[in-house]
């Protein structure tokens, strides 16, 4: 079982920059392509980003390509979120996730089995 808890969450000001931390423990994390996930009110959970096992590799939704930058540390079971330039349509929770398999990768979120708590991020504009 991996466990995850998001932190870096809160209120920016539109153009802003903000940096998520998800400390993962349990499991082998190097092991489980990671990612983030957001949540606004009254819409559904989308995809925002995902990373390798290994961090050879990442991939990012359109609305936020050129803006956001996922990556991780091995060595510290940590995946992060560089969110820059935020907008007021990227206020959410944020949630990072774990695959539920090993060494695989993909960005379809019923294929993650672990996921953190959530963290609010909150643009205004």
């Amino acid at each position: 079982q991996v466990q995850l808890v998001e932190s870096g969450g809160g209120l920016v000001q539109a153009g802003g920059s903000l940096r998520l931390s998800c400390a993962a423990s349990g499991g082998t994390f190097s092991s489980h392509s990671m990612g983030w996930f957001r949540q606004a009110p009254g819409k559904e959970r989308e995809f925002v980003a995902a990373i390798t096992w290994s961090g050879s590799s990442t991939y990012y939704a359109d609305s936020v390509k050129g803006r956001f930058i996922i990556s991780r540390d091995n060595a510290k079971n940590t995946v992060y979120l560089q969110m820059n330039g935020l907008r007021p349509e990227d206020t959410a929770v944020y949630y990072c996730a774990a695959d539920r398999d090993q060494e695989r990768f993909t960005i379809a979120a019923r294929e993650y089995g672990f996921w953190g708590q959530g963290t609010q991020v909150t643009v205004s504009s």
